[in-house]
């Protein structure tokens, strides 16, 4: 009878604890995190913290490691979602932008002029629009857990000081490969070029392509002053959240407890890599743009009147994608812009 106990307990502590440690078994050794650019890049910084923090908050039991260039999809970064919702990618920090083709939702934040500050944009991603957003992505099937920020997309070109849409008249602007974009593009009469952004690097110091928008972040830290980028028109038609994510299938195989350290570290990631983002763009003195300006880079600061007539210009495109988008969530988006705190 003492046999049959100590072997009925020693059976039930076998068992208790390989439940335990099933958990742990189903953890993989490693990682990976896709990235369009590297940690020399508020964004790719963003990932590199996200990855540190979880690695120290769990001991190492999920260890991370960055993909930049998108180089687990061959650097089409427009195929990223699509990768991580397949399973090809664990976990990403992905551009909003790069995502739209895949999630039509997140269009709202290329919507041209749709959001003139800072202050907007967060009055988006942190309130009721960033909340639906979240929801979309979840059905779409990719965890979403913070957002973080690209930043506003400034343009840039090889010819000349951009100050009204008649000065874009067939320039060749490198956008990303997305349709609103072509079409806000094509209606300042701009001649648009989608390429990624590993191939727009070379591009531009070729002269095959005039221009670029992107962050100035994206400028200052890929060095776009030496790829014939001599002018810079501040216009901030277009603010890029990036979202930091988790593949649905790899989110369930962590414990809750996991789970919960993972989804903290991407809040604390988020805001330090917006935080980041912003340096030197948030300042009264703006020292970003004179850090650039020492460069030789012409930057060109709009009259709010010379902005309006980009606003007109694009309206027609704004009201096309309002409908495509879905106008409930965009009307929230621009009644949450309107309350904001300025």
């Amino acid at each position: 009878m003492k046999f049959k106990t100590v072997l009925g307990l020693a059976l039930a502590c076998a068992s208790l604890a390989f439940t335990v440690a099933a958990p742990a078994q189903t953890y993989k050794s490693e990682y990976k995190m896709s990235l369009v650019v590297g940690p020399a890049f508020p964004w790719g910084k963003g990932g590199e913290i996200w990855a540190n923090l979880v690695r120290e908050r769990t001991q190492g039991r999920i260890n991370i490691k960055l993909y930049p260039g998108v180089s687990l999809i061959q650097g089409d970064q427009t195929r990223e979602f699509s990768a991580i919702r397949q399973g090809v990618i664990d976990m990403a920090v992905g551009s909003t932008i790069n995502w739209s083709p895949q999630v039509k939702e997140l269009n709202v934040f290329s919507l041209p002029f749709l959001m003139p500050d800072f202050a907007a944009a967060d009055a988006l991603t942190q309130g009721d629009v960033g909340k639906e957003i979240f929801k979309v992505i979840d059905k779409a099937g990719v965890v979403p857990l913070a957002w973080g920020e690209n930043g506003y997309r400034e343009i840039s070109n090889s010819k000349l000081a951009i100050k009204k849409p008649a000065d874009m008249k067939g320039l060749k602007i490198r956008v990303v490969g997305s349709p609103l974009f072509l079409d806000t593009f094509t209606a300042l009469g701009a001649n648009p070029t989608q390429m990624s952004f590993a191939d727009a690097q070379p591009a531009l110091a070729t002269g095959a392509v005039d221009g670029q928008e992107n962050p100035l972040s994206i400028y200052t830290a890929a060095k776009l002053h030496n790829s014939a980028q001599k002018h810079i028109t501040m216009w901030g038609y277009v603010n890029d959240p990036l979202i930091f994510v988790v593949n649905k299938e790899v989110w369930a195989s962590w414990t809750e407890a996991d789970r919960t350290i993972v989804r903290q570290a991407a809040i604390d990631a988020g805001k330090q890599e917006i935080a980041i983002a912003r340096k030197g763009l948030i300042e009264a003195d703006k020292p970003l743009l004179k850090d650039i300006a020492a460069l030789g880079t012409t930057i060109t600061q709009l009259t709010p009147e010379e902005r309006a007539e980009f606003v007109k210009a694009t309206r027609p495109v704004y009201d096309k994608w309002k409908n495509q988008i879905g106008a409930s969530l965009v009307t929230t988006a621009e009644k949450s812009i309107a309350a904001r705190k300025k």
